[in-house]
């Protein structure tokens, strides 16, 4: 204390004899300097802003509770993160090339992006896709589809994510299918699914049955995961649509550790032990252009859910203590003006998420303001890892920003503003409760709308949009797809159709609807009807008879 006495005495000796005299002769730029959040920023940071952080009770060291460093011993000193580019368009055939060519640039990982149709529950020939095919990610309508997806591709030695969430069991299941064909048992496959359907009702909107049969849905991938797939991820606890549908940094953070830990919840009313399903459980967060900000914030994931887990959930096993997650650059600070400046700002994000000690990363191409990525556009954004991993020294020591006074204050901010989240939801009824009273979508709103009058005043500059902008035309190649490939995928959906046993179809679909009626994991029935060759449409539309459809209420 009398250190801190004395600290405080020579700060204030410093703003009188310093300080002052140099506001005098030259102001600051402007009187508040805040966050990518409107969180206020102080001129300087010293010890006296964390006066009652412990180490070993905060930070502790890489690899062990409460992981605030990382959790791993070494960082990136023994294994860098999986450079994992984000990818999908067109057909099945168009994005396997695509897969290829990434594998051959050094990608590490695939990630699937699937297109309306398909995230909706929708084959590409039903009335209600028309239009979507292929525009935001691949069109998978039946196991067919999955196959020619990984053609080529052998399914034992990748790891695959798949970013669906109403749809993800269905999807999985065609995976698994997939890779049966190829020989690779279920046991054997790594990868993640996203499968998060309450970041759906909070943000991205893309759910299709009400939240009860959703979140069974949910419990069930966990549970055949838990029994048959010891390498695989069932969720992808996803903050990164939150963050996009405009929330803030702490927002984002709070809302997805809310949802993650109702996912806990669920899965131990089920009778699951939470010791063995919680290390499979993921994240994955945006990492927007405030440098700190960011850093900050995916320290403050990890000791937050350590310290859940531990204590509130009682987990024993230090794996379901760790938070792994996956990082992507924030889409929505792309510029359709000056695209090549999305270059820099993917840098700067790629570069906080490294050293927030992310354990996979996609970077975004710098013309995904305009249309899906060129192949020249997403070797550069993967080229941005590259030297990132290979030339910038910020991999050989573990958490270098750890112990400044700036990042450790704002990582305690963040985390008691989570806190002060988490007490407003409980307070509601939970995360359910708080969704259908419309707190989380109107909290991203407000945020949202606030942002947008600072950019209005100039407050926030963004290069190219609202400063620094010229009249210049855009200047750089965009993909063009194949215009033949819709009506591709239909005539394979046609033949399809009249090709395969549809005796073994309706048994099929028929188990599944009993399932869907009943109590039983509906993962074993989905299964079979993607063997048998049953679509995507045709499955949901049994699904969609037994637990219906949400319609979102509308909030005042």
């Amino acid at each position: 204390m009398a250190h801190d006495a004395d600290l405080a005495a020579q700060q204030q000796r410093w703003e009188r004899e310093t300080l002052d005299p140099t506001l005098s002769k030259m102001p600051e730029r402007q009187d508040t300097f805040i966050t990518q959040s409107s969180v206020p920023i102080n001129r300087l940071y010293t010890p006296l802003d964390v006066p009652e952080q412990d180490y070993l009770r905060d930070l502790g060291f890489p690899g062990e509770y409460p992981f605030t460093r990382g959790i791993h011993a070494t960082g990136q000193r023994g294994k860098l993160w999986t450079m994992r580019m984000f990818a999908g368009f067109g057909t099945a055939e168009e994005t396997n090339a695509r897969y290829k060519y990434l594998l051959e640039q050094g990608n590490m990982g695939l990630s699937v992006a699937f297109d309306l149709a398909t995230l909706m529950g929708y084959d590409t020939d039903q009335p209600e896709a028309l239009g979507e095919f292929g525009k935001c990610g691949v069109a998978i309508s039946s196991l067919k589809d999955m196959e020619l997806l990984f053609d080529g591709i052998p399914l034992g030695d990748v790891s695959t994510s798949m970013t669906i969430n109403s749809p993800a069991a269905i999807i999985w299941a065609f995976y698994i299918a997939a890779a049966e064909k190829q020989g690779v048992p279920m046991a054997k496959l790594r990868g993640t699914l996203q499968n998060d359907i309450l970041k759906e009702y909070i943000a991205q909107k893309e759910f299709i049955f009400p939240p009860e049969p959703s979140m069974r849905l949910v419990v069930d991938t966990i549970e055949f995961g838990t029994k048959y797939m010891p390498l695989w991820n069932t969720i992808s606890i996803s903050g990164y649509h939150i963050r996009e549908a405009g929330s803030t940094a702490v927002q984002e953070l709070a809302f997805t550790l809310a949802d993650g830990l109702e996912y806990v919840r669920w899965g131990v009313k089920r009778g699951l032990n939470v010791d063995e399903f919680a290390p499979r459980l993921s994240f994955f967060f945006n990492v927007h252009n405030d440098f700190f900000e960011e850093i900050a914030k995916l320290r403050a994931a990890r000791r937050i859910w350590a310290r859940e887990l531990r204590e509130t959930f009682g987990a024993k096993d230090p794996r379901s203590w760790l938070m792994r997650f996956h990082c992507q650059t924030a889409g929505v600070s792309l510029t359709a003006q000056q695209p090549e400046n999305n270059l820099i700002r993917v840098a700067i994000q790629a570069l906080a998420a490294v050293l927030g000690g992310t354990q996979s990363l996609h970077t975004n191409s710098m013309d995904e303001a305009l249309a899906l990525p060129s192949e020249h556009a997403v070797t550069l954004a993967l080229r941005t890892q590259q030297i990132i991993a290979h030339e910038t020294g910020v991999v050989n020591t573990i958490d270098p920003l750890g112990g400044s006074y700036f990042v450790e204050a704002l990582t305690d901010q963040t985390e008691k503003a989570v806190y002060d989240y988490f007490r407003r939801i409980d307070q509601l009824g939970g995360v359910l409760p708080a969704i259908e009273a419309g707190f989380l979508q109107t909290e991203i709103a407000d945020a949202s709308y606030r942002h947008q009058l600072e950019m209005d005043s100039k407050q926030r500059v963004v290069v190219g949009v609202n400063e620094y902008d010229n009249a210049e035309p855009v200047g750089i190649p965009i993909l063009a797809m194949d215009p033949n490939g819709y009506e591709r995928q239909c005539a394979r959906l046609a033949q399809l159709r009249l090709e395969r046993d549809n005796d073994k179809v309706g048994q099929a679909l028929d188990a599944l609807r009993q399932a869907c009626a009943g109590t039983e994991n509906v993962m074993p029935y989905l299964l079979d009807a993607a063997r048998a060759y049953a679509t995507l449409g045709e499955i949901v539309e049994v699904m969609r008879k037994e637990f219906g459809i949400y319609r979102e209420p509308i909030h005042i």
